[in-house]
């Protein structure tokens, strides 16, 4: 690798990244390449040695245009005629799904950052390891909170009911099972459980249904675009729930693109900028945030967050290697325990990040509160959703 280097100069370590640069996840490609580019950037400019000499970080990239079939034949590419010893994720848990034979089969660590299914990590892969929380645990603290305001609805916590609507896909598919296991551990009553059209542009079909069945507690997960469309589609058709809780509400930019509309909706978020997270890196959550709107004129979305905390762990990992073997690399990833900016980040044997908690947040007039879990807490929830 240091062949064409000239004596004295940096080493650069090539890490390979598929990306969603076109395609329906472009929007997340983008944020998830932000998040990569920004810790790569801090990484070289605070200077890291590998035995006695320093190194910088590079990302190529290629675009895998949303599509696993393309992202596999890329993976390849990277590693076979590239080169490439060290892989960041794709975006998605599909695209990330597709890819993990390959890592395996050419161990090649991969820290990935944006795919959240548990079946990700249930196959025994050595290779993967994952800095976010997975996806059935996604919406799941709602079910909780409602339970603890029940008597603002008039109920007892067991007399709740939910509609679930989902996207047909792993993540959402995934999140959707979180929730129907919770319901059923605290004996709640699921009325509706409904699958969105693939396109994710009309879900007035299950709104019927939602209207006639009067559920506390309404779930979307649909990726940007069913997040939209449901906090469109709800208040145009006058739809009354007591509850509504959607993912992807900051990536999809709701608070600041459907102030009214998503007014009091609740959001799964992987992070917060108030959170009070800190590391050597960035330093805090707040710094993290405020460093990226400088470089990137947007608000920081956790997917850019996680994304950067995956390169961190590269290179926290390398730092404690102090070789650049695959295997020692991956041993080193193993053992990671690192305070970050994003949440702590330590890894079960299945290689899933179980150090950090899920934050649920609530639309306040155009932003984000975080209403639990308690300790994070910067606003209280407002339960029932005034009327719109």
């Amino acid at each position: 690798m240091s062949a064409g280097f000239a004596h004295g100069a940096d080493e650069a370590i090539t890490l390979g990244a598929t990306l969603s640069l076109t395609g329906k996840f472009a929007l997340n490609g983008a944020h998830t390449k932000n998040g990569y580019d920004l810790a790569v950037t801090r990484i070289n400019n605070r200077g890291g040695k590998i035995g006695g000499k320093p190194y910088r970080l590079h990302i190529r990239y290629y675009d895998d245009e949303s599509s696993p079939a393309r992202g596999t034949k890329l993976v390849e590419r990277l590693i076979q005629q590239d080169g490439v010893k060290f892989l960041l994720g794709p975006y998605s848990s599909g695209l990330t799904q597709a890819i993990l034979p390959i890592i395996e089969r050419h161990k090649i660590p991969m820290i990935e950052a944006n795919g959240a299914a548990r079946e990700l990590f249930t196959k025994g892969n050595r290779y993967l390891f994952a800095v976010l929380s997975t996806s059935d645990q996604y919406l799941t603290p709602v079910i909780d909170l409602v339970a603890e305001n029940a008597g603002k609805l008039g109920k007892k916590p067991q007399e709740l009911t939910l509609a679930i609507a989902t996207e047909d896909d792993p993540f959402a598919q995934d999140v959707r099972a979180g929730l129907l296991a919770e319901a059923a551990d605290r004996g709640l009553n699921c009325v509706l459980d409904d699958r969105l059209p693939s396109a994710l542009d009309d879900m007035s079909v299950t709104l019927d249904k939602v209207k006639a069945l009067k559920p506390d507690i309404l779930f979307v997960s649909g990726h940007e675009k069913g997040a939209l469309t449901a906090v469109t589609q709800i208040e145009a058709l006058r739809v009354d729930v007591p509850v509504i809780a959607l993912t992807h509400c900051d990536s999809a930019q709701l608070a600041e693109k459907r102030p009214t509309e998503s007014q009091h909706v609740f959001c799964a978020q992987q992070w917060h900028r108030s959170l009070k997270h800190k590391g050597k890196l960035f330093g805090s959550a707040e710094d993290f945030a405020t460093l990226f709107e400088q470089v990137y004129s947007y608000e920081a979305p956790y997917q850019a967050a996680q994304s950067a905390a995956a390169v961190y762990v590269f290179a926290d990992a390398f730092a404690r290697a102090q070789t650049l073997d695959p295997e020692k690399v991956r041993d080193a990833i193993a053992a990671t325990d690192l305070a970050s900016f994003y949440g702590p980040i330590k890894f079960d044997a299945t290689g899933k990040n179980v150090a950090k908690a899920m934050v649920l947040t609530q639309i306040v007039d155009g932003a984000y509160v975080v209403v639990a879990p308690d300790k994070a807490a910067t606003g209280e929830a407002v339960i029932p959703r005034p009327h719109h």
